[in-house]
């Protein structure tokens, strides 16, 4: 005698494939998750290396300014040439940062440094950032003049959301120059 019923544990359900694509979606919102994030940290990482290497830059500039010409500029990849004052005094500094309140910083003591790629006036814009910088003379008294300085130089992206996911916040480099 032979038996012609079908064997119930053959197959899936359409429930179990319901809960099997829920499940899947599921992780898969968590992956896409992390992926964004990843975007967003990519993003702040290469702002945060912009910011220091243009600070980076005014120091250098200032630097070689005091111990040698007295002048100094530096150029934007939008073709803006940029005065670079190393006189003591500049923008307003509040506990040891720049204050990027100042509404009006003092002339040739900030710049808004417009980056392309590549960096030529007919490159692609890419952004601006507020390059600002402070000279102080150091250990200046009447009876012992000095030739150190303390240069403080900040760089923030303009229009930066403030979010830390997403933008750098603003970076600030300090160093002593002299001879």
């Amino acid at each position: 005698m032979e038996d012609n019923r079908t064997n119930l544990q053959s197959g899936i359900s359409l429930i179990e494939t319901l809960i099997a694509m829920v499940v899947l979606a599921m992780s898969s919102l968590g992956v896409i998750g992390l992926v964004w994030t990843s975007i967003l940290m990519n993003h702040r990482n290469k702002v945060d290396s912009t910011q220091t290497m243009l600070a980076q830059s005014i120091l250098e500039q200032v630097n070689s300014t005091i111990i040698g010409s007295e002048n100094s500029a530096i150029t934007d990849c939008d073709g803006t040439t940029w005065a670079i004052s190393t006189t003591p005094g500049g923008s307003t500094v509040v506990n040891g940062n720049i204050d990027y309140a100042e509404a009006d910083p003092p002339d040739d003591y900030h710049m808004n440094y417009v980056v392309k790629v590549p960096c030529a006036p007919d490159g692609t814009y890419q952004t601006t950032y507020d390059v600002r910088w402070h000279v102080d003379i150091l250990g200046q008294a009447e009876s012992l003049p000095t030739n150190t300085y303390l240069v403080t130089v900040g760089a923030k992206k303009l229009g930066s959301s403030g979010d830390a996911l997403v933008d750098a916040g603003p970076l600030t480099l300090r160093t002593m120059v002299g001879n």
